[in-house]
Parts: structure tokens; C-alpha cells; sequence
């Protein structure tokens, strides 16, 4: 038996048994218990392919309601796992995590054979902590620029390919528009809260800009440059103009609600926003454009962080070895090409981009799909357990100077100093 009463009392709350799959429990099967999340249509698609897990073994699963805030969820497994509760079977975890949570997970290599070989190197070394696999890849991530595809054929305009002309083309259209009276229209809508979705934000103008990724690989802490303080004051230069003051509160979806009602020009987040832009009912289906994010300057690259979640497996399960089949056939080919399809949730298996469906179904696959095997990753491996201290640093700095609390040069100098605290100046 489960003992929702202790998790719930470990978990403030926040934890709830929201589904139970599968039918008559054979004599030899076992309950489990996933832990999915619900951004966009998570929930609905996890629930479909746990539900033929266990027509198809016998077992029965149980989902698991958990915030859909990263910075939240990851709090929560926290506290779970270091209760030594076994509650939750299998986890969804970001791809930031695995430095974090590596000793409470199980290492799936003994059960899961020559799987992880189809997948994208990268992303299995990224979840390999001292030689143990302690994650799979379920979908990869990168952000992108969403944009009105008509608005900007109506004003003789092309995507853009930096900052600034990002900015110059949002100006443009909303003073016209605005003059005809659409006065909700904004320019540009991204994830400006203080949390881990500013970090990913901010670390793709820095990184587009030149500025590095806030922590080398060597341990050194490089935030505090020139291209990196560049990168803060040009955006820093949108709040109040070209994206609403609100926007320092928006989370991947307040951002995609504003933009899929047809009230913005331009919207950076994941890719799996491209599927419910594209809906049935969706405002501006067929009206959006979606390509890599723009560059910082003419001598700046294109960028974007890399994103997704992995499935693992907790250390604490009574049942590893049937958890171990569950994480491997949702991350299965089949089951990653239903995603792709259904939601736009970008497969972590390279083959996937070749096959004519998924092609079909996700067109600016084909055309970003360097932006996805080549996304700038954040310190996570680098400064380990302390990551979400960095995170969390870092996110709370970049909001100061979004704000206008503080100027980014003072800024990233007093971050710079708390982060060479935080890191012992190298020794992570």
C-alpha cells in the first residue's frame, strides 16, 4: 500500500494521486507510481502511453500531480527522495537535474541494454553521473522565436535575425497597429519571472551576445563581462516598451496565453507551444512562424538553451526492475514519435528527424534542428549539487536589472562574487 497520508504531510500538500491505470491486477504484478508533469498537453500524452504500458504488462500505474513550476517540482522531489520516501516510482526530471539528484536515483544501465546508444550522445552524457546513467532522455528542448507570420507579411517584414532587429520590427508593427486600434497588441512576451525559465532566458542573450554560460567548465566563474552586461541592458531596454511590464511575471504559459490569443508579434519558449498555436481552436492557427532566436549583434550567434526532461527511476522503489521497463518504452522510439506528432515535443533520437511524419506534423524541425543538438547548456554538470544555488543567483540578479532595481554592471559584479562564494572560486 501507498501512504499518501505521510507523503502529503512530507510534501505540503502538494502532491496528489490523480490517476490509477491499468485493469485487474494479475498474480505476479506490481503497483507503481510517475511522477509526469501538465504543461501543455504533459499530462494527457503521459497518461496515454502509462495507460499501454500497463495493458500491455499488467501492471497498474498511478500518476502523480506535481507543480509545473521547475523550481517547485524540483523542491518537492527534494523533500521526497531525502525522506527516503518510496512513493514515486518513476520521476520526470529537467535536464539540470541529474548533477543534483544523481544519489537518490538508480543507475538504469544494467536494465536498459543498448537503448541509450540510439540516443543523442550529448543528452546521454548529460544525465551519466560517475559512470552511472542515471536518467533517460524523453524529449529535448531548445528555445525558439514564435512569431505572427502574418502580421509581418503585412508590414513588409522578414523574421528577424538579431536583437535589434527584433526590436526595430516590433515597433514598427505595433505603432501601426495600434494606430488602427488594436491597442492590446504587444511586441514581445517571454519568460521574465524569477525563476528557472529566466535563467534559460537569460542565458540565451549572454551566450547570443558572446558572454559564455556563467560558469566554465573549468569552474571558473565568468558571468561578469562586458558582452554578458550587453546582453542584460538590451533586454533590460524591452520591459515597457516592446514586451509589458507584466512580463516580469510571465511563466512559459502566461507567455504562450498572451501570444496564442493573438496578442503579441513575437514569443520566445519551448517548441511544444508550436502544437497548441496550431490547434483547432487556437486564435492564430496557421498565422505563426517559428525559427532559431535571433543573434546578439552582427557579431553574435544564434542560441538557445538547451531544455527537456528525462525519466528516472528512484532509488527507493520496491519494484526498480519494472520501473526500469516503464522509463524504457516511454522513451521508446514509438512512443517519442506519438509526442512529436501530438504535441511537437522534440525526440531525443536522431532518426526521429528523418521520418517523413514527424516532418510533417513539426515543419521547423528540419530547419532548426542544429539549434537542438548544438543548445548551450547550463552549468549544471559543472557546479553539481549547487546548481539551483547558482540558478537561483543568477535568475534573481538578471530580474533585479530587468526591473530597474540595478544597473547590470553592478550587478553581475556583486553576482559574480556570490557565485565564487558559492563555488569556493572553482572548487565546485
Amino acid at each position: 500500500m501507498r501512504r499518501p497520508d505521510r507523503l502529503r504531510r512530507r510534501a505540503a500538500g502538494l502532491l496528489c494521486a490523480a490517476l490509477l491505470l491499468g485493469g485487474a491486477l494479475p498474480a505476479r504484478a506490481v503497483e507503481l507510481a510517475i511522477a509526469c508533469g501538465a504543461l501543455g498537453l504533459e499530462r494527457d500524452l503521459c497518461a496515454a502511453a502509462v495507460e499501454a504500458w500497463a495493458e500491455r504488462t499488467g501492471h497498474r500505474v498511478t500518476l502523480v500531480s506535481t507543480p509545473n513550476s521547475s523550481t517547485e517540482r524540483l523542491a518537492l522531489y527534494q523533500q521526497v527522495l531525502a525522506a527516503g520516501a518510496d512513493d514515486i516510482d518513476v520521476l520526470q526530471v529537467d535536464v539540470v537535474w541529474p548533477g543534483i539528484l544523481h544519489r537518490h536515483l538508480i543507475d538504469l544501465k544494467p536494465y536498459l541494454g543498448d537503448a541509450p546508444a540510439a540516443h543523442f550522445p550529448a543528452l546521454i552524457a548529460n544525465s551519466t553521473i560517475d559512470g552511472r546513467l542515471v536518467a533517460m532522455p524523453w524529449w529535448t528542448d531548445a528555445g525558439v522565436l514564435y512569431y505572427r507570420r502574418d502580421l509581418l507579411e503585412r508590414h513588409g517584414l522578414t523574421p528577424p535575425t538579431t536583437w535589434d532587429e527584433l526590436a526595430r520590427s516590433a515597433e514598427t508593427i505595433l505603432d501601426a497597429e495600434r494606430a488602427a486600434g488594436n491597442t492590446d497588441l504587444q511586441g514581445f512576451v517571454w519568460q521574465g519571472r524569477a525563476y528557472e525559465g529566466l535563467t534559460c532566458n537569460a542565458l540565451e542573450w549572454i551566450d547570443s551576445f558572446g558572454g559564455g554560460t556563467l560558469v566554465a567548465a573549468d569552474g571558473r566563474v565568468t558571468v561578469n563581462n562586458p558582452q554578458a552586461i550587453e546582453a542584460l541592458q538590451t533586454a533590460a531596454s524591452w520591459v515597457g516598451g516592446i514586451s509589458p511590464q507584466g512580463v516580469l511575471n510571465y511563466d512559459e504559459e502566461a507567455a504562450r496565453g498572451v501570444f496564442q490569443s493573438g496578442k503579441a508579434i513575437f514569443m520566445r519558449n519551448w517548441p511544444y507551444a508550436w502544437a497548441l498555436a496550431q490547434g483547432a481552436d487556437s486564435p492564430v492557427r496557421g498565422k505563426v512562424g517559428v525559427s532559431a532566436l535571433p543573434r546578439g549583434g552582427a557579431a553574435g550567434k544564434t542560441s538557445g538553451t538547451l531544455g527537456g526532461w528525462q525519466l528516472a527511476v528512484s532509488r527507493h522503489s520496491r519494484h526498480p526492475a519494472e520501473a526500469a521497463d516503464l522509463v524504457r518504452f516511454l522513451t521508446s522510439a514509438a512512443q517519442q514519435k506519438q509526442r512529436a506528432i501530438r504535441a511537437a515535443y522534440n525526440p531525443t533520437l536522431p532518426a526521429l528527424y528523418d521520418d517523413s511524419e514527424v516532418l510533417a506534423a513539426n515543419p521547423f524541425f528540419g530547419q532548426l534542428r542544429r539549434t537542438f543538438e548544438h543548445a548551450v547548456v547550463r552549468p549544471s554538470r559543472v557546479t553539481g549539487s549547487r546548481y539551483n544555488r547558482v540558478s537561483s543567483a543568477f535568475w534573481q540578479a538578471t530580474h533585479d536589472v530587468l526591473s530597474g532595481e540595478a544597473e547590470a554592471a553592478d550587478r553581475l559584479a556583486r553576482l559574480e562574487g556570490r557565485l565564487n562564494r558559492i563555488g569556493r572560486r572553482g572548487r565546485w
